[in-house]
């Protein structure tokens, strides 16, 4: 009776497995496999597919020349097929997130065997970390054996915009210790344009490079605030009254029109955080930095509140300089630019990937710079206008930030 019943167990252990992997999608391969030389391995099985293509940033993009601007396009190779099996080795990967997706057929498809993925406006795709050693790119985006810094969602009022909405804030490890009054400096983080409040959460490893950076003893302490930057919507989608609408380029498309923009209403996000942290404040205490969209945000933020930020970053920034043509607006803009950098900022960080289509909107903004004697720092990379350029830049701007 007692081997009978084991027997069952047996059985009923083994249709538990098989009912969880028909759950979890199927049956799996090996995928990604990081090699040890460096090379990643991915896999999918398909047995009945004609073609299976692989597409992602783990390939080298192609160049295309736009006009006068020089973009990366995404590269897609064939996967080689063995017993249903279908199979693809990288080059050699230097440490850094990947991210890539399959094609089977031409539908674009998840990685079955790979639960790491995160979401770039209405896109998935999958992730993975290259790691050869320690303080790399890739290790310095992992979960490493280090104190963690907390990571919350709250909210806030904007009477500016009308609106309830949502911020992303971190605090550095020891925050909420009983007997912690340290008071720390605030570093604000802006994402770009289809983002909101998880993009520099989720695509930036912000928490992650900030935790492993303070840890190093590089970069100090600090509390760092990430906005949905998205002034006629509260928070990202699902997470709000709007329900599960689908989110664009726009961001709150199909909304009403939002009654001011971020920068005139940041003040709003700065007297919550002021008032609800341990913040010091004054322009050595506070900085402010974004990309693209937020880029724009951080550069007309500081435009506008001479002063207020000693640290300004501004990552594939959608900056412009207007036309000396339009003299009433040159004027203003040349007022602004005198009065912010009168107030003597500590750092006027401006970075940029040689192809990004953006490059000569930059290219501009730091001509005028030159013209006017504007002290600036200057960085610029390989690549276009991608994530691994952004955490890059965060890793580098948070490095120089309350120095």
């Amino acid at each position: 009776m007692k081997k009978f019943f084991l027997v069952i167990a047996a059985m009923a252990l083994g249709v538990s497995a098989m009912a969880q992997q028909s759950l979890m999608g199927g049956q799996t391969a090996k995928s990604p496999e990081i090699n040890p030389d460096g090379t990643v391995t991915f896999r999918l099985i398909a047995p009945k597919a004609r073609k299976v293509q692989l597409t992602g940033d783990v390939i080298p993009p192609i160049s295309s020349q736009m006009g006068n601007i020089r973009m990366d396009m995404p590269a897609t190779v064939d996967l080689v097929e063995k017993d249903g099996v279908w199979e693809y080795t990288t080059d050699v990967l230097e440490p850094e997130l990947y991210s890539y997706v399959f094609k089977v057929d031409g539908v674009t498809t998840l990685d079955p065997s790979n639960i790491y993925m995160f979401r770039d406006v209405a896109t998935w795709s999958n992730i993975l970390i290259v790691t050869k050693d320690k303080g790399d790119k890739g290790d310095l985006y992992s979960v490493n054996k280090v104190p963690h810094g907390d990571v919350s969602k709250v909210w806030y009022d904007s009477p500016a915009l009308g609106l309830n909405r949502r911020l992303t804030v971190y605090t550095p490890a020891g925050y909420d210790a009983p007997k912690n009054k340290t008071k720390y400096p605030v570093l604000y983080v802006l994402h770009g344009a289809g983002g909101d409040e998880d993009a520099w959460p989720n695509l930036g490893r912000a928490a992650q490079i900030l935790d492993n950076l303070i840890a190093a003893g590089k970069v100090k302490p600090c509390i760092m605030v990430m906005p949905n930057g998205n002034p006629n919507t509260s928070a990202a989608p699902g997470e709000w009254s709007a329900g599960m609408y689908v989110t664009s380029m726009s961001g709150g498309a199909g909304f009403p029109p939002a009654k001011t923009g971020i920068p005139e209403s940041f003040g709003d996000i700065m007297k919550y955080v002021e008032s609800h942290y341990r913040v010091l404040t004054g322009p050595a205490n506070t900085a402010i930095c974004g990309l693209s969209m937020g880029g724009g945000h951080s550069y007309q933020t500081s435009l506008l509140n001479p002063g207020k930020f000693g640290y300004i970053g501004l990552f594939s920034a959608a900056v412009s300089v207007p036309s000396a043509d339009n003299q009433a607006q040159y004027s203003e803009f040349q007022s602004k630019m005198k009065a912010m950098f009168n107030a003597k900022p500590k750092l006027y960080y401006i970075a940029i990937g040689e192809t990004d289509f953006l490059y000569s909107a930059n290219e501009g903004l730091r001509k005028y710079l030159d013209q006017n004697g504007f002290p600036y720092e200057y960085r610029e990379t390989s690549g276009g206008h991608i994530w691994r350029n952004w955490r890059m830049y965060l890793t580098e701007f948070a490095q120089k930030a309350f120095k």
